[in-house]
């Protein structure tokens, strides 16, 4: 392999992404992947053991933006303004350019991911985004708001299905959507 390790882990990511997404994570098997990537098992071996390890590197990646998001918002105050720039920002990280594949991989796999660290992992980080969304108003109703904010946003991938639109009518609806919510949620 003339590529840098770095690629080729990539490679494999995206070749594995490709599978899961089209037969499913519990259908494709490690050989499957190795073969469409025109290399041997040893060498997706030294890169991945399992298949778990291969869906835990698009989480951990995820789950290092979440936290920065998490991060950020805890030093600013709770006000509107700060919860749609929180907003705005996970959004941008959604529809980043390896996003939506993941995305529907995530959606397409949901009883998988469970079953996973990574996605319990998940699910933590988007309770603390949410918790990060509705930070001075702890109420039961901005909760379900703040949760159903990030819902609007990242089931924009799945829920809208417009044929032809584009990512970014996509991210505008999925914004406006998600700020109908955000402004019942107490300043």
């Amino acid at each position: 392999m003339s590529q840098s390790t770095g690629g080729t882990r990539e490679r494999i990511q995206a070749v594995a992404l490709e599978l899961f997404t089209e037969q499913g994570y519990e259908k494709t098997s490690l050989r499957e992947i190795s073969e469409r990537l025109g290399v041997t098992k040893a060498a997706l071996y030294y890169h991945f053991k399992s298949k778990e390890e291969i869906v835990n590197s698009y989480v951990e990646d995820r789950l290092h933006r979440m936290d920065e998001l998490i991060d950020w918002a805890r030093d600013q105050p709770a006000t509107l303004a700060t919860r749609r720039a929180l907003v705005s920002q996970y959004a941008d990280t959604m529809f980043a350019t390896e996003q939506p594949s993941v995305m529907r991989f995530f959606e397409q796999n949901q009883t998988v991911l469970k079953s996973l660290a990574a996605g319990q992992q998940m699910r933590e980080r988007m309770f603390r985004l949410a918790d990060a969304i509705c930070l001075g108003d702890d109420s039961p109703r901005a909760q379900l708001r703040a949760t159903l904010v990030l819902f609007a946003v990242h089931s924009s991938w799945f829920a809208i299905r417009t044929p032809d639109i584009t990512d970014d009518e996509r991210k505008t609806l999925a914004l406006e959507v998600a700020d109908e919510l955000l402004v019942g949620i107490d300043k």
